[in-house]
């Protein structure tokens, strides 16, 4: 998602920008868990390693709430 990476980045206003054309795009995705539980790949464990302290944090930045 791209406004995980702007967020990564430091493009806070970028990634909140980003973010909203996405949940614009697709509502019912409004949250990390919700994000989670529409990737197939979720459930994976190398998967969580690697997107917790990138892809995740990123969207926090972004404001991008858990629930």
């Amino acid at each position: 998602m791209l406004a995980g990476a702007l967020g990564f980045k430091g493009d806070v206003d970028g990634a909140r920008s980003a973010l909203a054309e996405a949940v614009r795009l697709k509502p019912e995705v409004n949250s990390l868990a919700q994000f989670h539980a529409q990737m197939p790949w979720g459930t994976n464990p190398r998967y969580m390693r690697l997107a917790e302290p990138t892809l995740y944090a990123g969207l926090r930045r972004a404001g991008f709430p858990d629930e």
